[in-house]
């Protein structure tokens, strides 16, 4: 059994954001790039998998779509642990047209379980694992909180209001994966950063995909209004402040 993760290169969550030609494109000068966080954790738990002889999973591969500047996110993956990497040649422009591409990846290969993170951080986008599932036309769960794999046999719980529910998947299929999956994302030790030097990347040509979507600009949020303290005497006060400023009660 082979297992694919997708992963997403995005800003570190400390970067401070700076938009360009007015405000129509991310200033990425002085960022630091990383594995998107549930793909990260997708990765950890795929990895975990592998090292259960009784999962039967064999392989764990990345795939991710964008220029050769990526490579150094790739190569964490590869230094955490994935025995090899896809890179389609191409700058993702929006959710369609990267599923589009994680399409033709996965029909090169050979893969029994495909894993998305359920967003990316930077743009929050929720959309690329249940669209590759419908291109690939492959059974997908959304939500998962937790996977196992023994003798064959796919386990997955997913929350849901009010509790959980488990379901067993045939394979191939999609798991969109949320935060649980795995407890903390590993990290990279230096013999896993010297084999990763030498670990392939595999380098897969993009297909012609029309985007759905077109970004116009970009709007900082309103910076926020300075706090203001209550005197705890005057509870009327902060009553005022909910009611007619805040407008939450």
């Amino acid at each position: 059994m082979n297992i694919l993760v997708c992963i997403s290169n995005v800003p570190d969550t400390t970067t401070k954001v700076k938009f360009a030609d007015n405000n129509s494109r991310l200033d990425v000068s002085g960022i630091q790039w990383v594995i998107n966080p549930w793909d990260e954790l997708s990765l950890t738990r795929a990895l975990e998998l592998k090292e259960d002889a009784s999962s039967g999973v064999q392989k764990v591969s990345v795939a991710h779509v964008g220029p050769v500047t990526s490579e150094p996110t790739i190569r964490k993956a590869l230094a955490i642990g994935a025995d090899d990497a896809y890179r389609v040649n191409t700058v993702g422009s929006d959710a369609y047209q990267v599923a589009a591409q994680l399409t033709e990846v996965v029909k090169k290969g050979s893969f029994d379980v495909i894993l998305c993170g359920i967003e990316f951080c930077d743009y929050n986008g929720s959309n690329v694992g249940g669209m590759l599932a419908e291109f690939l036309d492959y059974p997908s769960v959304s939500g998962i909180s937790e996977l196992k794999i023994s003798d064959g046999s796919i386990l997955i719980t997913r929350e849901i209001d009010g509790g959980k529910e488990m379901l067993l998947v045939p394979a191939p299929f999609v798991g969109v994966v949320q935060k649980g999956i795995a407890k903390e994302p590993r990290i990279a030790a230096m013999r896993g950063i010297m084999q990763a030097r030498t670990k392939p990347i595999h380098l897969v040509e993009p297909v012609a995909v029309e985007p759905l979507t077109d970004i116009q600009s970009f709007e900082l949020p309103a910076p926020r209004a300075a706090c203001k303290f209550i005197d705890p005497d005057h509870p009327e006060q902060l009553i005022e402040l909910l009611q007619n400023e805040a407008k939450i009660i």
